[in-house]
């Protein structure tokens, strides 16, 4: 026994006590309820919540933000993904300013996001000006 343990013992006789007996049924259920609050299940569970609430918050900003309706905002997210998912929400073709226009959506940059597939333009045709360009675009890609 270590100097230290000694005096603690002497100035506490109560802890010899309780070392030297069986844990009491308190002491059980606190050492089982800190194992079980300390699991690497339950931390991992922990961690992996976290992206979902926030997306959970951040849809529940935009619906509350959104100068549309709240089923017509979720549609209109929804539509964000490209021009099949506009056109599963029924929200294509979109006008600029209406639900379902995204300008990622709009290939041609006419204000119609999904209105048809564009043209593909010949190799000699000349390119978009400078303030026609596709939104989205990498500056370091090549043209």
């Amino acid at each position: 026994m270590s100097e230290l343990q000694g005096l603690r013992e002497a100035l506490y006789p109560e802890l010899r006590q309780a070392a030297s007996a069986d844990p009491s049924r308190r002491r059980k259920r606190a050492g089982r309820a800190r194992a079980q609050a300390l699991s690497p299940r339950r931390i991992a569970m922990l961690l992996a919540s976290i992206p979902v609430l926030a997306c959970i918050t951040a849809v529940g900003i935009y619906i509350r933000t959104s100068p549309f309706e709240p089923e017509l905002s979720l549609r209109h997210l929804a539509a964000l993904a490209g021009c099949d998912a506009a056109q599963a929400m029924g929200l294509a073709p979109a006008r600029s300013g209406e639900p379902g226009y995204h300008a990622r959506n709009d290939a041609d940059l006419d204000g119609i996001a999904c209105a048809a597939a564009p043209e593909v333009a010949p190799a000699d045709a000349p390119r978009n000006s400078p303030d026609q360009e596709p939104p989205g675009g990498a500056g370091f890609a090549r043209r």
